[in-house]
């Protein structure tokens, strides 16, 4: 077979295997959210007790546009995530907290809700991604004045908050999910950080003695890191210089809400005092994507059936031409 005809071939194959002109199918067959009001997709606003739109809340989401878990589903499926009150398989809500202390479905009431789908109809996708996002409320509570109500001290309720984070992890993986991200605890102003430090020391902790096994990939997100490297060089992530800043001492200042610049909130980094603009959503998707590849897609089997096939026939076709010395030189 002439040089040409295999490298005819080669480029046919490789035309028909390419992601361009192949079928491919997204890396996680579904997606599935619990968390706090970071990724509630509608279900406080469904209650009607927040993410009024007439304050420029977006479509039930706290912020002015999707969040990262919208904007991955976007990408993996076309559609944003949809609200579990609404039908979808977003079990998150605004003000959830890890520990299971606040008025709304802290993270067990939401695993209890996806027990209510399981229970009615759906299954436990392996091949899906599970995303937990916690922690931001349980910062604000330990930042209360005293320990939180049932707790003898504002550690012995972030170690709680932690435990009860990775004990939901052992929970939908022995149910049968086997594709986790879990976000870190989030900054919060004043003494958050150090609280988000300690708690971030729990989780850890409370991580490393789960009982997973090697088919379990756990990818684990660092809000504090993130937050750090997008304050200090906003560029790198696509955004103005210098990120409009919420002022700590007048919560109207220097958010979007109180400038009154929704729906773009150009160059802020806060919607309302609490929540990223949606902004800042999107460059956390990013980063999340570049580290773990969430979105990277996979071929069907049919389109790597027909790759190694082939790969067989050119092999063939070589390995039928006469040999050929190759000479590497090195200048």
């Amino acid at each position: 077979m002439s040089r040409t005809i295999i490298l005819g071939l080669a480029m046919a194959f490789a035309a028909i295997a390419s992601p361009a002109a192949a079928q491919t199918a997204p890396r996680y067959t579904s997606l599935t959210v619990f968390g706090d009001s970071l990724v509630d997709a509608g279900n406080i606003r469904s209650l009607g007790l927040g993410a009024d739109p007439a304050r420029g809340y977006f479509e039930g989401r706290f912020t002015n546009g999707y969040d990262y878990t919208d904007l991955l589903s976007i990408r993996l499926y076309g559609a944003p995530t949809v609200a579990s009150r609404l039908g979808g398989t977003n079990f998150a809500f605004g003000n959830a907290r890890a520990s299971t202390t606040s008025g709304v479905p802290d993270l067990v009431e939401q695993l209890a809700l996806y027990g209510g789908y399981l229970a009615g109809g759906g299954t436990v996708d392996r091949t899906g991604l599970y995303v937990l996002n916690f922690g931001g409320n349980d910062i604000f509570a330990a930042q209360g004045a005293g320990a939180p109500t049932g707790f003898a001290s504002d550690s012995a309720f972030l170690q709680n908050a932690a435990s009860t984070y990775a004990g939901g992890v052992q929970a939908l993986r022995d149910l049968g999910a086997r594709n986790f991200l879990i976000t870190g605890f989030p900054v919060a102003s004043g003494t958050g950080l150090s609280f988000s430090l300690e708690a971030e020391g729990y989780l850890t902790t409370a991580l490393g003695d789960l009982n997973l096994s090697g088919d379990t990939t756990l990818y684990r997100f660092s809000y504090l890191d993130f937050f750090q490297r997008l304050t200090a060089s906003p560029s790198a992530f696509g955004l103005p210089e210098p990120l409009i800043q919420p002022d700590p001492t007048r919560p109207d200042r220097g958010t979007c809400q109180g400038a009154n610049a929704f729906p773009a909130c150009t160059g802020y980094f806060s919607f309302d005092g609490v929540h990223p603009t949606a902004a800042i959503q999107r460059a956390a998707f990013d980063d999340m994507d570049r580290q773990f590849n969430l979105s990277g897609a996979v071929p069907e089997p049919a389109s790597w059936a027909m790759m190694i096939i082939g790969f067989g026939v050119i092999g063939g076709a070589l390995r039928r031409r006469d040999k050929v010395t190759v000479r590497v030189g090195f200048g």
